[in-house]
């Protein structure tokens, strides 16, 4: 699953950026920016959709990734795991603040 997480996050790098270079971080003009977006950006609603679904699997790939970590037992070495977990609640912070904060 590795790979697939590295292709996952390329995708949402990627098309976060391509996102980015569009969007308008004021707040009266945020939805209209997203629908500037969706409708005149040449493949616009292409590259929103690949980020959302890129997103949906970059996590269904990460809990796999973890679920086959417990089923193995990789969890008694110790200094794997927790760097894993580190990871993973980095993940989630960024995710969640990448959410939350343009939306004030």
């Amino acid at each position: 699953f590795g790979s697939m997480l590295l292709t996952c996050l390329a995708l949402q790098t990627s098309t976060g950026f391509f996102l980015a270079i569009h969007y308008t971080a004021n707040i009266n003009l945020a939805f209209s920016s997203v629908i500037h977006i969706l409708r005149d950006v040449p493949n616009g609603w292409i590259i929103q959709n690949l980020h959302a679904i890129g997103a949906s699997m970059f996590f269904i790939c990460i809990y796999t990734h973890i679920a086959r970590g417990l089923y193995y037992g990789s969890y008694l070495n110790k200094e794997v795991w927790l760097s894993g977990t580190m990871l993973l609640i980095m993940l989630m912070a960024t995710s969640f603040f990448g959410y939350v904060l343009p939306w004030g």
